[in-house]
């Protein structure tokens, strides 16, 4: 089902969709540093706008379903109903293909941001995107990556190798950290390298982390090679089985998220200002969470390993002081 044309004249002005996007991050704020705090504002508002951009893509390829809004944000910023509503047809027309469906919601996403670089983008994210890309020359790949990671999820729920998870990383957290720095000024191949290296350790963290509620959602990230290798199966793993084998496994995936880490960590002191602060803050926190889960000997699947708003909060005031200070941290 094709998606619409995006040449109709948008109704938002660059104000209203600006306001859109702040929503949009801050009705999922837990997703924002504390750092973010300190980013002037005239900046803010293009991290919102790429923030917006991200969260959208990612809740039609993982919340849309036909027949519903899909989407957990409020319904002032629900960015899937404003796509939904543009398909030609209706979602009937689907057959309660949820899979075909948001193919299709994405299609029609990359033809918004195709209007970025050469139309008129309607929708509220876009119209606020299009701003920031002519502000920082953002450049069409690592927003067409984030995409194509969606789709990937509309039909990859095992990886074979740890060499496929790593694919699928480059598409699916690699392009957040270009395109943070690019809103910072920073376009080397060698500071990018390293921000590679720091969102792919928090992509892996967080699949360790979510072990059991991925599998919930039918899906299996850690490589069918290593669980083979490690002598753990699905079927233990259905049954949230904890095995010498499963914690031997963990543990090397574990070790794998921090080296990439430790490749990653000379990032932050090369940076001034906020963007210094919220890459030391993103590298603390995914370290973290890898400690827990080493101090839970590596079960994961009878409780979720996370950090306290305590816990939280004291990673922040000793990374600012360290910041602050100019002083910096070393890794595990």
């Amino acid at each position: 089902m094709a998606a619409q044309s995006t040449t109709t004249p948008s109704t938002w002005t660059i104000e209203a969709a600006r306001r859109y996007c702040e929503r949009l991050a801050r009705s999922h704020y837990e997703n924002f540093t504390v750092g973010s705090w300190l980013v002037p504002r005239d900046k803010l508002r293009h991290i919102y706008a790429v923030y917006a951009f991200c969260r959208t893509v990612d809740d039609l390829g993982d919340e849309a379903t036909v027949g519903s809004r899909g989407s957990e944000a409020p319904p002032e910023v629900d960015t899937i109903s404003l796509l939904a509503a543009r398909l030609e047809g209706s979602t009937g027309g689907f057959g309660g293909d949820d899979r075909a469906y948001r193919l299709a919601l994405l299609d029609l996403w990359q033809a918004e941001l195709e209007a970025c670089y050469s139309g008129t983008p309607t929708h509220p994210v876009m119209v606020a995107l299009r701003e920031s890309i002519g502000a920082f020359d953002l450049p069409r790949e690592p927003f067409l990556k984030l995409i194509e990671a969606n789709r990937m999820d509309q039909w990859n729920q095992r990886y074979p190798t740890y060499g496929d998870l790593l694919h699928y990383c480059e598409h699916s957290a690699n392009p957040v950290g270009r395109l943070f720095l690019y809103l910072f000024g920073y376009r080397d191949e060698g500071r990018q390298e390293m921000a590679d290296a720091t969102c792919t350790a928090l992509q892996l963290t967080n699949f360790w982390q979510d072990v059991a509620r991925d599998y919930r959602k039918g899906r299996i990230y850690l490589p069918l090679e290593d669980m083979e290798r490690f002598g753990y199966s699905e079927e233990e793993l259905a049954r949230g089985v904890v095995t010498p084998e499963f914690r031997k496994l963990l543990a090397f995936e574990v070790e794998r998220a921090m080296d990439l880490f430790r490749r990653g960590a000379p990032l932050a002191p090369t940076l001034e200002g906020a963007a210094r602060l919220d890459v030391a803050l993103f590298t603390r926190g995914g370290v973290t969470v890898l400690e827990a889960i080493r101090k839970q000997r590596y079960d994961v699947l009878t409780v979720r390993p996370s950090l306290s708003r305590a816990r939280k909060a004291g990673l922040f005031l000793s990374t600012w002081l360290t910041w602050k200070l100019g002083l910096g941290f070393r890794l595990p």
